[in-house]
């Protein structure tokens, strides 16, 4: 307890005076309202200086001591005010009055402890060194592995953003892959378009080589019922008289040719 009284009281004289307005100033992210049942303004303190006052850290190790049990803070908080005796001076004075006043008696029991700590102080001095290295062996293990625990997560984590990184990247390449599909698509659409409007013009063209053919036809047969009607018309306007005279008269004509032939 005046250990920490001593530690608190020497590290006041040196912070208080560097203390300012400035490091404990509040930002108010909104205006202040009235108190007629509206809500309080909201209150966010500013980040905390690291620099300055970094975050308290448990030393590995305990602090030093003299004579065995005083701690050194004792010490250091005396000689500002009384120099480098008063510490002992101030203990030596003290067990003297408790002494003398009877206020601490020395009866058996004072002699049994003193016996104690004689051999706890040997105990710890011929046992403590090797009980001392196997404890701080076994803690190095034992923090290695929560090192080791720290730093397979820490690589596990890693590995897990990598791959949500290659993931992305992936999604960037659907996206591309979605883009060629869609333009896939629409090649598929402008070929099947193409394709019909060609059975349309196939079809069309059927038809109408359809009735090309029939109009062909249909003048074919005119052309030949009007032939056949004027042969038949001229064949029933010659009298037997006629084609008589006309039989003799190819009969002369043949024979007059066979003779200039000759």
């Amino acid at each position: 307890m005046l250990s920490r009284l001593a530690l608190r009281g020497n590290h006041l004289q040196h912070a208080i005076p560097t203390l300012s307005v400035s490091q404990f100033r509040l930002s108010s992210s909104s205006q202040p309202t009235s108190p007629k049942g509206q809500q309080p303004a909201t209150v966010t303190a500013e980040e905390r200086d690291l620099v300055n006052f970094p975050r308290p850290l448990r030393p590995m190790y305990s602090g030093k001591v003299r004579l065995g049990f005083i701690p050194e803070e004792w010490f250091q908080f005396f000689y500002k005010k009384t120099g480098v005796t008063g510490p002992y001076l101030f203990g030596s004075g003290l067990i003297t009055y408790l002494c003398s006043k009877e206020i601490f008696i020395l009866e058996h029991e004072f002699y049994t402890g003193l016996c104690i700590a004689i051999m706890v102080i040997f105990a710890a001095k011929k046992f403590g060194p090797g009980v001392s290295k196997y404890l701080d062996k076994e803690i190095a293990e034992y923090e290695g592995m929560w090192n080791d625990y720290k730093d397979s997560s820490v690589k596990s984590i890693e590995d897990a953003i990598a791959e949500e990184k290659k993931e992305q990247w992936r999604l960037e390449g659907q996206k591309m892959l979605f883009d060629a599909k869609r333009e896939n698509v629409q090649l598929q659409l402008e070929s099947e378009y193409r394709h019909r409007l060609m059975q349309v013009y196939e079809e069309v063209k059927k038809r109408m080589d359809y009735q090309v053919q029939l109009v062909n036809t249909r003048r074919m047969l005119e052309q030949k019922h009007m032939v056949n009607w004027i042969v038949d018309s001229v064949i029933k306007g010659i009298s037997p008289q006629q084609e008589k005279e006309a039989l003799q008269k190819c009969m002369s004509d043949l024979k007059s040719l066979a003779a200039s032939v000759h």
